[in-house]
């Protein structure tokens, strides 16, 4: 595991992670697909998630293989990343789809107040994973009442979505749970010390940080389903879906989940040549991608423009050939 994080530290080092947009890229020849000149920065999310590792994979992509120059932050995710692509902090940003919905249609933590962006294509699918530790007790989210639960870093697509279980299961957020509001690593020492009862996150298969919490306390943590509030779920957005964990992914029992599309963003007045130079190099080159996260091989040319409510951006819409 320790191996595995090094590498995933030195692609990101390598791509130049961990700064705020510095430079704004120049447009690309006039309805081309080459990009411009320039720097973008891209919005991921926490260390030792999928958007994490995906997005230093990303930006060294961009910058081997184009004009571009691309560096990769860490954020707290998917509301964070939006509110800092519009405030101009960044040029790109991975979202889930049910983050990137409500913030153009100015609902969740975006009420009252859309967003205008633009999506450069649907990416892989993320897993709702709940794991709790077998002594609390906890058997369904119902039962996660009185229990400290990790609900994953303020602003994050996670922390949505764990509000969202927990209202379906007829909790207070508020209330009637103890919610750490942490990043997965400090979530994951957390249940390790016997701190945290349960966790809630969303990301691609396998989580690093998750690998490490099972093979850590082999037998002493598990899945639980949460398929029967997928109903509830939809009736907010209908971009969620039933899903399955393998039992290969941790060695444990394969487990039924609900799972929600990511996206790319970008904002409106992104270039549309560079928009469409990113979005061929992430459907072209997606065996990089997976080079750095297996969780890429979820990305298909089939599904990359089904992106609604969020708009296609015209450059991407050219780019698959739209």
């Amino acid at each position: 595991m320790r191996s595995r994080i090094l590498i995933v530290s030195l692609a990101l080092l390598a791509a130049g992670c961990g700064g705020k947009r510095t430079d704004t890229a120049t447009t690309g020849g006039a309805g081309d697909c080459e990009a411009g000149d320039g720097r973008i920065t891209i919005a991921t999310g926490n260390t030792g998630g999928v958007y994490y590792a995906l997005g230093g994979g990303l930006a060294k992509l961009i910058s081997d293989n184009s004009k571009l120059k691309a560096t990769a932050a860490e954020t707290g995710a998917s509301v964070q990343n939006i509110q800092q692509l519009v405030g101009g902090d960044y040029d790109l940003a991975f979202s889930l789809a049910d983050t990137a919905a409500d913030a153009v249609n100015g609902k969740g933590a975006f009420e009252g107040k859309p967003v205008k962006v633009r999506a450069l294509a649907r990416i892989y699918p993320n897993a709702t994973q709940v794991v709790v530790r077998g002594s609390s007790g906890i058997k369904s989210i119902a039962d996660m009442r009185g229990k400290n639960i990790s609900t994953g870093s303020p602003k994050s697509g996670t922390e949505v979505i764990a509000t969202r279980l927990l209202k379906a299961a007829g909790l207070n957020p508020d209330t009637d749970v103890s919610a750490q509001r942490l990043a997965l690593r400090p979530t994951v020492d957390g249940m390790k010390a016997g701190q945290i009862d349960g966790l809630v996150w969303s990301g691609g298969l396998p989580t690093p940080e998750l690998t490490d919490l099972f093979t850590s306390m082999k037998g002493q943590v598990e899945f639980i389903d949460v398929t029967g509030h997928l109903e509830d779920l939809k009736k907010i957005n209908p971009v969620y879906d039933a899903g399955t964990i393998p039992a290969a992914t941790y060695g444990t029992a394969e487990a039924k989940t609900i799972v929600v599309p990511n996206v790319l963003l970008v904002r409106e007045d992104f270039p549309a040549a560079n928009a469409c130079a990113i979005t061929k190099l992430v459907l072209d080159k997606k065996d990089d991608l997976v080079k750095v996260h297996p969780a890429a091989g979820g990305i298909d040319k089939a599904t990359a423009g089904d992106t609604d409510p969020v708009p296609l951006h015209d450059g991407s819409r050219k780019a698959l050939g739209g």
